[in-house]
C-alpha cells in the first residue's frame, strides 16, 4: 500500500483568512490531480504566523472558524483526501481582573468535509521571538489517524524538539510522523534544524516529513525548506529555500513498516551562509512591502558600503523600476562619493536624484547661531545634516506612497553610531541584523553572483575596498571612534548575541579598552534601538524581539 503525501510550503499573510483558504485549497485540488491523498500545510497556516495579539481578539477567531468550513467543503468532493490545516482554535473570557484562556494551537485533519481529527500543540515556545504562552493552552493527547492505511502521527513545531510527544505519536499506532512548522530563519538554522529531526527519528525509529512555512511576517523570515527524513534519518527530500514549493513524497507500507521516498532530484542543496543571507533579505524586503502595499521604496544614497548593499538587495526584491535613490551630498561628500553612486545606479538601472544639502544646513546653522553662539562645532553640526537628509527622504516617500529603507547595520545599532530622526528616520531597516564585517562579505558575493537576473556586479568596487566614512566632518572615518569591525563585531556577537560575560571576553585576548567601551556603547544606545524601524532578523538574536533590556538602569557588569 502506498500513500502519496505532499507538503504545501506556502506564503501566507497573516489574518488575510480568505486569501490563506484560497491558498490551501489551490494547492490540495493540484496536489490531489496529481494523485497525493495527503496535503500538510505549515503551522497556523488559516491565520498567518505570528498573529500576536490578533488572536486575543474573538472575532479573529471566528474568521478563522469559518475559513476552517470553507476549505471543509470546497474540498469536500474530492474523495480520499486529507488535508492537515494549522489553526487558532477556542477562545478565552476576560473579566476586569483576569483572562481565562483556553485557545489552543491545533491542527485539524479534513477530510471530504469534516474535521475528522485534530492536534493540540504541546510544548509552546516562549524564548528569541517565540511567545506563546502568552496565547495558548498546551495540549495533552497524541494526534495520529489514518489515511490510506498509513497512520500518521501529528506534531506541531517545538513539539518535535522534546522526546515525549513524538514518542506519545508513536506509541499511539504512528508510522509517520508529520510536523508542522512556522519556524523563523537565522544564519545555519536549516541544518540545525534537520539534526534536530534526525534525533527525533534515531528516537522513535519512524521517518518523518517537516512542513515548513516561507515568507517574510514583520522583521522574521521563514525560509521554508520543508524536508523528510527516512527512519535511517537520511534526507529522501527537501524543497527550495525561500520560495513556496510542492514537495511530493510517497510512503510504501508493502514491507511492513512505513518507507519514506520521493521523486529523484527532490534533495535540493543548503546554499552558502551568504547565499542565504542574500534569498532571506530579498525575501524580507519583498513580502514587507508586498504585504503591506507600498509602490515601491526610496533609500539615500551615499557613495558608500551601506547604501549601496541596501540597494541591491532591494533591485533584486521588487525590480529598478519600483526603486528611487536619492544622493544628498554635503559639504563634506567626496568627488569619489559622487562618481560610485552614478556608476551604481547606471549599472542597475534606477531613478536618481541629487539634491545637494549645503544650502539647508547652512539655513540651519543660521537659525541656531544665537543660540550656538561661543560654543564649537561638534556631533550637534553632524547629526543636522543626517536629520535634514532624513527629512528630505520622508518628504519623498510622504509625496509618492514608497517607503523609506533605511540603511544602517547592526555595527552602528549596537554602538549607535547612528542619528535618531536622521539615519535612522524611515519605515524599513534592511540590514539592521547584518554587521559590518557581513556588509562586506555580501557585496562581494552579490558582485560574483547574480541571482534574480537583475545585473552583475552592481557594486563599483572602489565602494567595496574604500575606508568607510559618514562623510560629515573633514576626513572622518568610522574607526576613528570605534575598534576595526574585526573586532567590534565579534564583541557584538560573543556579548550581545550569545551572552558572554566582559571577562570571558578579556580572558580570550580582547583589549579590555575595546570591551569595555563597545559593552558600554551597546547600553547606551537603547533608547536608539527602540525608536529604530523594525529590521529583518537573520541572527539568532537581533536587537528587535530577541533583545529586551530597559533603557533605563543602572546595572554595570
Amino acid at each position: 500500500m502506498i500513500l502519496q503525501i505532499c507538503v504545501a510550503q506556502l506564503n501566507f499573510v497573516v489574518g488575510d483568512m480568505p486569501g490563506n483558504a484560497r491558498k490551501i485549497i489551490d494547492a490540495a485540488q493540484a496536489a490531489y490531480q496529481r494523485g497525493a491523498r495527503l496535503l500538510l500545510t505549515p503551522e497556523l497556516s488559516i491565520c498567518g504566523y505570528a498573529a500576536e495579539d490578533l488572536l486575543l481578539r474573538p472575532a479573529f477567531i471566528d474568521a478563522c472558524d469559518d475559513a476552517l468550513k470553507t476549505i471543509a467543503t470546497e474540498l469536500a468532493g474530492l474523495k480520499g483526501l486529507h488535508v492537515v490545516v494549522g489553526h487558532p482554535e477556542g477562545g478565552g473570557l476576560r473579566t476586569r481582573s483576569v483572562a481565562v484562556t483556553r485557545r489552543h494551537n491545533r491542527a485539524s485533519v479534513l477530510s471530504e468535509g469534516q474535521v475528522v481529527a485534530h492536534y493540540d500543540k504541546r510544548e509552546l515556545p516562549n524564548y528569541q521571538v517565540f511567545d506563546e504562552r502568552r496565547y495558548f493552552t498546551p495540549g495533552q493527547s497524541a494526534g495520529v489517524f489514518e489515511v490510506a492505511g498509513v497512520r500518521v502521527g501529528l506534531l506541531i513545531c517545538e513539539d518535535a524538539w522534546f522526546d515525549e510527544p513524538a514518542r506519545a505519536a508513536r506509541d499511539a499506532g504512528a508510522q509517520v510522523l508529520a510536523v508542522l512548522n512556522a519556524s523563523p530563519f537565522h544564519a545555519g538554522k536549516s541544518a540545525e534544524r534537520e539534526q534536530r529531526m534526525r534525533e527525533r527519528v534515531a528516537d522513535c525509529a519512524l521517518p518523518l516529513v517537516y512542513a515548513h512555512l516561507v515568507g517574510g511576517q514583520d522583521e522574521v523570515i521563514f525560509e521554508g525548506r520543508s524536508f523528510a527524513l527516512n527512519a535511517q534519518g537520511a534526507v529522501v527530500a527537501r524543497a527550495e529555500g525561500f520560495r513556496e514549493a510542492a514537495m511530493d513524497l510517497s510512503v510504501d507500507l508493502s514491507a511492513g513498516q512505513a518507507v519514506l521516498s520521493a521523486p529523484a532530484a527532490a534533495v535540493c542543496a543548503l546554499p552558502s551562509t551568504d547565499a542565504e543571507l542574500w534569498d532571506a533579505l530579498v525575501l524580507g524586503v519583498r513580502d514587507y512591502l508586498g504585504k503591506n502595499g507600498f509602490k515601491g521604496a526610496i533609500l539615500g544614497l551615499s557613495g558608500g558600503i551601506d547604501s549601496a548593499l541596501v540597494l541591491a538587495i532591494a533591485v533584486d526584491a521588487i525590480g529598478a523600476d519600483k526603486i528611487h535613490a536619492v544622493m544628498m551630498p554635503s559639504p563634506y561628500t567626496a568627488d569619489i562619493s559622487w562618481i560610485d553612486s552614478r556608476e551604481m545606479v547606471k549599472r542597475l538601472g534606477v531613478r536618481y536624484d541629487e539634491i545637494a544639502i549645503a544650502p539647508l544646513f547652512d539655513g540651519f546653522k543660521q537659525s541656531l547661531s544665537a543660540q550656538f553662539e561661543g560654543l564649537k562645532e561638534d556631533t550637534t553640526e553632524e547629526n543636522i545634516q543626517a536629520r535634514i537628509r532624513g527629512t528630505l527622504l520622508m518628504a519623498l516617500s510622504n509625496k509618492t506612497g514608497a517607503i523609506v529603507l533605511t540603511t544602517g547595520n547592526k555595527s552602528e545599532m549596537a554602538t549607535g553610531y547612528c542619528t535618531l530622526y536622521g539615519d535612522m528616520a524611515g519605515g524599513f531597516a534592511v540590514i539592521k541584523d547584518v554587521v559590518k564585517t557581513r556588509v562586506f562579505a555580501l557585496a562581494r558575493w552579490r558582485n560574483l553572483n547574480d541571482p534574480y537576473g537583475t545585473g552583475s556586479q552592481p557594486i563599483p568596487e572602489r565602494i567595496i575596498t574604500r575606508p568607510p566614512s559618514a562623510e560629515l566632518r573633514p576626513d572622518q572615518k568610522d574607526q576613528d571612534s570605534l575598534p576595526e569591525y574585526e573586532v567590534l563585531d565579534a564583541i557584538i556577537e560573543r556579548y550581545m548575541e550569545n551572552d558572554e560575560g566582559v571577562d570571558a571576553l578579556i580572558a580570550d585576548g580582547f583589549e579590555r579598552a575595546d570591551v569595555e567601551k563597545v559593552t558600554r556603547l551597546i547600553k547606551l544606545n537603547e533608547y536608539k534601538r527602540r525608536q529604530s524601524p523594525v529590521g529583518i532578523r537573520v541572527t539568532h538574536r537581533s536587537f528587535g524581539k530577541d533583545w529586551r533590556y530597559p533603557m533605563t538602569n543602572r546595572f554595570r557588569a
